[in-house]
């Protein structure tokens, strides 16, 4: 999903994409533009996913304690975390490659011609 969000955002700014490469920005400039977004993404998506878990945890006790009397059901350590948070990182950017690399190739002339 986040690959095609990020392909629907390297076509709604082809023109961005042609004015930059006009004015002297690297194939690889372009590149970075998309990767940092992707990585963004997914330190966002990660982050509030983790922060969602852990507020979901105490209720989640709370009722487990309540039917089945354990205590401390549902824990989240903080190494799994981190590590959830990098993996989440990880796979947005594996997943903007592509269209990132789609963009790095666009022909400014194309680019800032089309509509």
């Amino acid at each position: 999903m986040i690959g095609i969000i990020t392909y629907v955002s390297v076509i709604e700014r082809t023109k961005e994409i042609g004015i930059m490469r006009s004015l002297g920005a690297r194939k690889k400039d372009i590149s970075r533009i998309f990767n940092a977004e992707t990585i963004l993404v997914g330190l966002t998506a990660g982050t509030l996913g983790v922060l969602l878990a852990y507020l979901l945890i105490l209720p989640v006790n709370l009722v487990i304690s309540n039917l089945i009397d354990i205590d401390g059901f549902s824990t989240l350590p903080i190494s799994y975390s981190v590590l959830l948070i990098l993996l989440s990182t990880s796979l947005t950017l594996i997943s903007g490659l592509i269209p990132s690399r789609i963009a790095s190739r666009k022909d400014p002339v194309i680019a800032l011609r089309t509509e």
